[in-house]
């Protein structure tokens, strides 16, 4: 396996692009829906919706045109500048990824790594201390 390289690009402290809104972009162009693309990512519709509002909120220029209702119900397309962004972002991130092969091409990796990269993302289980419960109180009144 080649190494890959995760691509965020910060235009400003509060503007960003990276695989997770290009993916939500790409979906939006296939699909012309939010909520459609929102369920092919397993995004919940307001996460979608609030990563969409932060692009499009973050550029000079609207990355998409929302129609609402009408006879077809609505849709969401990228506009020129939208579709743009994403071809740009998208031939950035296979330059860098071709970079990242060429610059770690003689890298080898053992299987150890991963192994213990999987043991250290599992939760822990420790017993708790005397007296401490699991269990919530529940209000009354």
């Amino acid at each position: 396996m080649k190494p890959q390289a995760h691509i965020r690009i910060d235009f400003s402290g509060t503007c960003s692009i990276g695989p997770g809104k290009i993916g939500l972009l790409e979906g939006i162009e296939r699909t012309g829906s939010l909520s459609a693309a929102a369920r092919a990512l397993g995004m919940s519709y307001r996460r979608a919706w609030l990563l969409l509002h932060s692009t499009n909120e973050g550029f000079s220029e609207p990355v998409v045109e929302l129609s609402v209702g009408g006879k077809d119900g609505g849709g969401t397309r990228l506009t020129a500048f939208g579709k743009q962004l994403v071809a740009d972002y998208r031939h950035f991130d296979a330059q860098v990824d071709e970079l990242a092969a060429r610059t770690f091409a003689n890298v080898r990796v053992s299987g150890r790594a991963s192994e213990a990269g999987d043991r250290a993302h599992r939760p822990v289980n420790r017993p708790l201390a005397a007296g401490v419960s699991t269990r919530t109180k529940r209000k009354t009144g």
